[in-house]
């Protein structure tokens, strides 16, 4: 049998197509009660062509198995046919991911937040081979009594030997009590780790753990001061003082070089300055310089990148390249001349990135001293740079030539010159002919922050290999690396490798089992498939439920197969489920049930003949129910329009419209219910026809039968919904009586309004009264005439939602002080126009008046005794100084009055004044006033609105925008607007803001440096910072212009924005210590256990991180770094550092 066509296979029939034929069919079986194969086949579509290549699954094809699977290349969002990186998700995260590359590679550190300080010292720190040692030759007893110690060395060991990428930082970060979430200073760290590490090794009974601080780190130097005349040095120039790290300055110097000649340079002592010499026994000239003795193996230079702006009060990153050689010799640069060679390599470069002070990210460039590599060390991420700290082939735009003096090593090395990442240049040199000379290269950075140098070792102890080991430390050597770890760290290490390279291979297995079962399912869905297609109309099928089908196409764990969804009650297939459920051929379904189970079996001769009998009858009913409900449409439109006159039911108007314009359904619909429920009283009777919505109208018997039976098929329960109210149905006696005492109310309260309309037809209409000299007046609150206005004016639509007026007499009371029975309130202003006296035409507050007649007939009306009165009467006066407004005395009206040429000639040299009884009471009104007004400025969230003018004068609308007072009640719109003269932006503000905090708003938002803001209200320019808004009498809404001056260049606002989150303390103590530090002995700049002879400060960072401190009396060093957050001044006693510092302070 050839295959039937499927050329318009995704053009769907019309579904009133195949309605009427199923229709006809069912009509068809009703009439002559039989059914035959050809009913069946079209009854349950089997005749359809099965489809090739639908976009989705048709539901009324049974042959159509188009959309249950994606296209050979294409996935799902979710299921089996999801993207295989997507599943292989919901087997959680792949261990193997974080499993370090090789050997070689060293392992990175996990940021915590803002850790990148404290990691990039650790790596530095672990790199150094020594120093490692050093710290795994301490024994357990001592690294139990040592928390920070047994830290550290567990974390030193879990990246010497951990197969992971990266290790968890966070249990030494615990141990340190370090804020996560706080950027440090990574050379403030570096100080403190280090002083805290020589405090816990000094209980290592093991003399290379014990002094492995001072071994690799410390120097000597001492601070010579010569006198001029006698030559004599100073008693103290022969103290020898210890260094741990050399500062050096940056600002105005371009290399290394120049920062050591600066740091040993000779300072004069002259002037105000002189020294008193012991010798001469006066104060002499003299010179001052810094003398290095002895150099440590690790040679530490700190950039002081970090500068304070005593103008600005700020500090200042300097950005400038900064050049440093990678083999530095120290010989030329001791105090005295030496045997030992002082050749330095560069061992380690700590990078800052980032333009602020008090933010940014460090990172390491660090070098393995076993194979030259470099490492750049970014917390979890390692990359490998080459032979070069700042990476292979590398260049920068800030890189230029150098000169470079050749060093003479103890061993010749070759060393080749390439660009780096900052900048590097080379300058090659030819060999000497009694010394070996080695080239030197030279690397340029604009963030390198310290620099470590490591002390190059002689040909003898390359040779050697020096590991000393104790009987807890176990002996370790392999091809990267060689060395000493305690027993128990190297078998937890070993052990922990094991789990964690087991669970890699766990999860490897697993997922190639997954992709193996997702595979043969996708195999199996596509193979069942092809197959599913019944190809003859003869052939033997079985029928399966759609859901189901899509359920097994789309799990990858599929369910147990189940048909009971398409089943009817008799166990049968319904030709109604037809649009659920699939034709499946014989061989499909035998290996769908083998492999799945479930059931049942519904084959092509279950097809159930008892549910197509009683679809045939309910067909023909839906037919004649249809036909019904079109006759009565007709005579229901006929009773709407009158046309109907034998109406015997009630029934509601508005219900009986909705129905008419509802579709024609086979069957009454919900919306059939309760055509008499809106008609119906509380009293369970006839609602009177004048009541809100209780229009109706008659209806013929025949319509409301027809109504009635609809709406008790679909709610039988609720008889009271459809309750029948013949046309002789009395209305109800208790909602008559209450309607008509409402409308006999309304009415009167009508007339009430009508006649005051015209007793005060002016005040109703808000027209202006006009006033005449020494004429009796009365005075009442414009508040309350205004809402008199509006409940006489009401409609009566919205007469309901107008409240009445209070009380004339309450309201009078009101307006007078309890303490002087005095006026609470001032009159409306007084204008003259051509000769007119009349009151201001929009007052927004005050006093109003009104006549004699009008007062009287307000008593009447609303209640108040006519001697409760405040009476008014408008005088001229020649007082010009008088301006005491409301009181019996003159009172100064409008100074434009005066000079108005439309005024008559007897008023024309005159004020109008205006006398009240009582008095105005100016105390209290003072009173209020200023408590308004306070509560007016104590606002908090509110906004306010800012223009910037691009030019040197706002324009007018611009400037009367900033003097008018701002209306609360009117709508603003809050976004940023463009203007041909500048921009607008909405700022959100309260009345403590400081004009300081609103030119950092200003900034932030338009980018005009805080020094070039010129601030306005209006013409007032502003100009305090430490001011508030509500100093200055800016309320909410108010209207500000600023322009730029451009005097001062831009620069960053981040650096004000972080410097603004420090105290005000904090600031004024560091403007007066900080600028001097860089003037301090070298022993005082850094270094645990320093004697020193003052307290040290340091460089740039709060008192929270002083490496040490000093008993001021004694002279001598105190440990007092228990941890980074406590420090300790007795060994009994603990408090924290900040404490601590304000009792220095006092």
């Amino acid at each position: 049998m050839s295959q039937p066509s499927t050329r318009s296979k995704n053009k769907r029939n019309k579904q009133g197509d195949n309605g009427d034929t199923t229709s006809e069919i069912l009509r068809k079986i009703h009439a002559t009660n039989e059914i035959t194969k050809e009913d069946i086949d079209t009854l349950y579509k089997v005749k359809k062509p099965v489809c090739q290549g639908c976009r989705v699954n048709t539901k009324d094809n049974p042959n159509c198995f188009c959309g249950l699977v994606p296209p050979l290349k294409g996935s799902r969002k979710s299921g089996l046919w999801q993207k295989t990186s997507e599943i292989l998700q919901n087997l959680g995260p792949d261990p193997s991911e974080d499993l370090r590359s090789s050997d070689d590679c060293p392992a990175g550190l996990t940021n915590l937040g803002a850790t990148c300080y404290a990691n990039s010292i650790l790596q530095c720190l672990y790199m150094n081979k020594p120093f490692r040692e050093g710290i795994f030759m301490v024994e357990p007893e001592v690294l139990e009594k040592q928390p920070v110690l047994n830290q550290l060395s567990r974390l030193f060991a879990q990246l010497y030997l951990s197969k992971r990428a990266f290790i968890d930082s966070s249990p030494f970060v615990k141990t340190l009590e370090l804020d996560n979430g706080v950027q440090q200073d990574s050379h403030e760290f570096l100080t403190l780790l280090l002083s805290l590490l020589e405090r816990c090794l000094s209980h290592s009974k093991t003399l290379r753990a014990k002094a492995i601080v001072q071994d690799l780190f410390r120097g000597s130097v001492s601070h010579v001061t010569r006198c001029s005349k006698c030559g004599k040095n100073s008693e103290a120039s022969s103290n020898m003082e210890d260094f741990y790290e050399l500062e050096l300055n940056v600002k105005g110097l371009k290399s290394l070089d120049e920062s050591l000649d600066d740091y040993l340079s000779v300072e004069e002592l002259k002037g105000d300055n002189q020294y008193f010499c012991e010798s001469c026994k006066t104060r002499v000239d003299a010179t001052r310089s810094i003398k290095l003795h002895t150099l440590p193996p690790v040679l530490n230079f700190q950039l002081k990148r970090y500068v304070f702006l005593p103008k600005t009060t700020t500090r200042k990153k300097i950005t400038s390249a900064f050049m440093f050689p990678g083999v530095l010799d120290m010989r030329q640069r001791l105090s005295e001349p030496t045997q030992t060679e002082s050749i330095y390599d560069l061992s380690a470069v700590l990078i800052h990135k980032g333009t602020a002070v008090n933010s940014g990210h460090y990172v390491a460039h660090i070098k393995d001293e076993k194979t030259g590599q470099w490492w750049e060390f970014d917390d979890e991420r390692v990359s490998d740079l080459g032979t070069h700290p700042f990476g292979e082939g590398t260049s920068s735009s800030n890189s230029r030539p150098v000169n470079h003096e050749p060093v003479n090593p103890s061993c010749s090395e070759q060393m080749n010159g390439v660009s780096n990442g900052d900048s590097m240049d080379i300058d090659h040199q030819q060999p000497s002919e009694s010394i070996t000379r080695c080239d030197v290269e030279t690397f340029s950075s604009c963030d390198a922050y310290m620099l470590m140098y490591n002390l190059r070792r002689s040909c003898k102890d390359d040779g050697k290999t020096h590991v000393e080991c104790n009987g807890n430390n176990k002996k370790i050597e392999d091809d990267s690396v060689s060395g000493s770890l305690p027993y128990n760290l190297f078998d937890e290490i070993k052990s922990s490798n094991a789990l964690y390279l087991d669970s890699c291979q766990q999860y490897t297995l697993k997922k190639e089992e997954e992709m193996n079962r997702i595979n043969e399912r996708r195999q199996e869905v596509r193979s069942i498939l092809s197959e599913a297609p019944v190809r003859s109309l003869e052939e033997p099928f079985c029928w399966v439920s759609t859901d189901w089908l899509r359920q097994w196409a789309d799990n990858i764990t599929p369910p147990i197969l189940d048909n009971t969804t398409i089943q009817c009650v008799h166990g049968k297939v319904p030709a109604s489920k037809v649009g659920c459920m699939k034709r499946l051929s014989a061989e499909a379904w035998t290996k769908l049930i083998s492999m799945h189970n479930g059931g049942p079996i519904l084959t092509n001769d279950d097809s159930c003949t008892i549910c197509l009998n009683d679809g045939a009858r309910d067909v023909v009913s839906a037919d004649s129910y249809r036909d019904r409900r079109i006759l009565m449409k007709q005579v229901a439109e006929d009773a709407i329009a009158g046309r109907c006159s034998d109406g015997t039911y009630y029934v509601s108007r508005s219900w009986l419209q909705q129905w008419l314009k509802r579709k024609i359904l086979d069957a009454p619909s919900e919306a059939d219910a309760g055509p008499t429920v809106s008609i119906r009283c509380p009293h369970g009777q006839l609602l009177p026809e004048q009541a809100s919505g209780a229009k109706r109208v008659l209806i013929p018997e025949v319509l409301w039968l027809f109504l009635y039976e609809d709406a008790l098929t679909v709610k039988p329960a609720e008889d009271l919904g459809c309750l029948t109210f013949p046309s002789d149905s009395l209305q109800c006696s208790e909602c008559n009586d209450e309607l008509s005492e409402v409308a006999c109310m309304e009415d009167s309260l009508r007339l009430v309004r009508e006649k005051q309309r015209q007793t005060h037809d002016k005040l109703a209409a808000g027209k202006s009264i006009s006033l005449s000299l020494h004429c009796k007046y009365y005075l009442i609150p414009y508040s309350w005439l205004t809402k008199w206005r509006t409940y006489i004016n009401a409609t009566a639509r919205n007469i309901s939602s107008i409240d009445k007026p209070e009380t004339l007499d309450g309201i009078m009371d009101l307006i007078k002080c309890e303490k002087h029975a005095r006026l609470l309130e001032r009159p409306v202003d007084l204008v003259c126009k051509r000769g007119l006296i009349s009151q201001k035409s929009t007052p927004v507050d005050g006093l109003i008046f009104i006549t004699e007649s009008d007062w009287k007939s307000f008593c009447e009306e609303w209640g108040c005794i006519e001697e409760k009165g405040v009476t008014a009467e408008i005088k001229l006066s020649n007082t010009e100084g008088n301006n005491l407004t409301g009181s019996c005395d003159d009172m100064q009206i409008c100074e434009d009055l005066r000079n108005s040429n439309l005024m008559n000639s007897e008023v024309d040299s005159r004020s109008l004044v205006i006398k009240t009884c009582p008095e105005i009471c100016e105390d209290c009104i003072g009173e209020k006033e200023s408590r308004e007004l306070m509560q007016k400025l104590e606002y908090c969230n509110e906004d306010i609105y800012v223009y910037l003018v691009h030019g040197k004068e706002a324009p007018k609308y611009i400037l009367q925008a900033s003097e008018t007072s701002f209306d609360p009640d009117r709508r603003v719109s809050k976004r940023s607007r463009k203007t041909n003269t500048g921009d607008q932006i909405s700022l959100n503000v309260s009345g403590s803001t400081s004009i300081y905090q609103l030119k950092m708003m200003i900034w932030e938002s338009f980018g005009v440096v805080k020094e070039n803001q010129i601030l306005h209200k209006g013409t007032r320019t502003i100009d305090s910072e430490c001011a508030t808004l509500a100093d200055l009498n800016i309320f909410p809404g108010d209207k500000l212009w600023v322009t730029d001056s451009e005097v001062h260049e831009n620069r960053d606002i981040a650096d004000e924005l972080s410097d603004q989150k420090m105290d005000v303390q904090h600031t004024e103590e560091e403007a007066v210590l900080e600028p001097n530090i860089g003037e301090l002995p070298a022993s005082k700049k850094a270094g645990p256990m320093c004697k020193v002879d003052r307290l040290p400060l340091p460089s740039k960072r709060n008192f929270k991180t002083l490496p040490f401190l000093a008993d001021v009396s004694s002279g001598l060093s105190v440990p007092v770094l228990s941890g980074l957050g406590h420090f300790s001044v007795h060994k009994d006693l603990s408090v924290p550092f900040s404490s601590f510092v304000q009792m220095y302070m006092l």
